[in-house]
């Protein structure tokens, strides 16, 4: 509720060591939970010299070829982006970033702000689920190495099933990865000449894809490959509903490579959409991406009215969006949350808002001063 103290530790440290030493902040980074939001912490402070080291390449290798003026932004997991110099100070947030990408570019190539998002890679599935455009963050404890954490994560689920997944036994009881032959597909898969039987040998088999020599996949019994594409089909089936709030049919949108392995009807799905140039949603998904900021603190209402509070809680996203990166002018609350806390004194409430404005360009950023 207070973040004084750690300030006044950062001041410390900074007189101590140098205003430039990388020092992470608990109030800035985790939510509600000691140990978690220490942990938390912790990691981030872990990552920031692999950052620093990341964005000097980035800007080192820019310079080698030539590209003296463009500025570097990073995507972060909350599907929208972030300066350089911010990714630095915290780098916590670029984890899981890559597949908020494919959830934020499914939207866009659809037009459709209330989906799941489907994106099949080469290794593995990952489904998201789309909330006003943006991916649906994570309520649970997120845990990176077996250690409990409670920084901002988005609510995905991954299983192994990829375009180059390893299909082993094509009787009874076939067996659907989890390992994968990944980008040695070309050369591997039975489809393209190699000895491996693929996840997408068995889709060109049953008549669902249109890769590579169908003829290297004839010899294959009708009846083995259809059981084993069933059990893909239902892999994917049963990871749509564990993702699913309720039991309603929702759209849902394939992305990704590997979605061609997918048929166009899936239990649970009202609608199966494969927008254009669906192959490269993640791509298109950070190049739309606008830039946000988040707050989650918890208020005493004992000395402020509930309206004091809700305007000073955007106030703060809105600050924070605008120190990620945001031009002022467009920055917009989208999410807000308001949970009471009985178990603590003073009418305790804990707020959570998230604000997200268009990408203000560093080189305009400093015209404006």
């Amino acid at each position: 509720m207070d973040a004084s103290d750690e300030l006044r530790a950062k001041q410390l440290l900074q007189e101590e060591l140098g205003a430039e030493v990388a020092i992470s902040l608990s109030h800035e980074i985790g939510n509600i939970g000691l140990l978690e939001r220490e942990n938390a912490t912790i990691l981030n402070a872990s990552l920031t010299e692999a950052a620093q080291q990341m964005v000097s390449g980035f800007q080192q290798s820019l310079s080698v070829n030539g590209i003296e003026n463009a500025h570097i932004y990073l995507s972060q997991n909350d599907g929208t982006l972030m300066t350089a110099e911010y990714a630095r100070r915290f780098p916590v947030l670029t984890i899981a970033s890559g597949p908020t990408n494919s959830v934020r570019g499914a939207s866009f190539l659809c037009g459709i702000e209330d989906a799941l998002a489907v994106d099949v890679g080469g290794t593995t599935t990952d489904i998201g689920v789309l909330t006003k455009g943006f991916p649906r963050e994570s309520s649970l404890v997120a845990q990176i190495g077996g250690v409990r954490t409670n920084f901002r994560m988005p609510d995905l689920l991954s299983f192994g099933l990829g375009g180059g997944t390893r299909i082993r036994g094509l009787g009874a009881e076939p067996q659907v990865g989890p390992d994968s032959v990944g980008y040695r597909l070309s050369k591997e898969g039975l489809i393209f000449g190699g000895e491996v039987l693929t996840a997408s040998d068995v889709a060109v088999a049953v008549g669902q894809a249109q890769i590579g020599d169908a003829q290297k996949v004839a010899h294959l019994p009708a009846d083995d490959v259809q059981r084993v594409y069933q059990k893909m089909t239902v892999m994917v089936e049963e990871a749509i509903d564990r993702m699913k709030t309720s039991a309603e049919p929702v759209p849902a949108i394939l992305v990704g490579g590997g979605s061609i392995l997918l048929p166009d009807q899936l239990q649970g799905v009202s609608e199966v959409i494969r927008p254009e140039n669906y192959e490269v949603a993640n791509a298109i998904g950070v190049t739309i991406a606008q830039v946000s900021g988040q707050i989650d603190r918890i208020y005493a209402n004992e000395t402020r009215t509930r309206e004091e509070i809700l305007e000073d809680c955007q106030q703060l996203a809105t600050a924070e969006a605008v120190r990620a990166g945001a031009l002022p002018e467009t920055v917009k609350i989208v999410d807000i949350e308001e949970v009471p806390l009985a178990y603590l004194s003073g009418n305790a409430v804990r707020m959570r808002a998230k604000a997200v404005g268009e990408l203000f360009p560093v080189a305009a950023r400093a015209i404006r001063g």
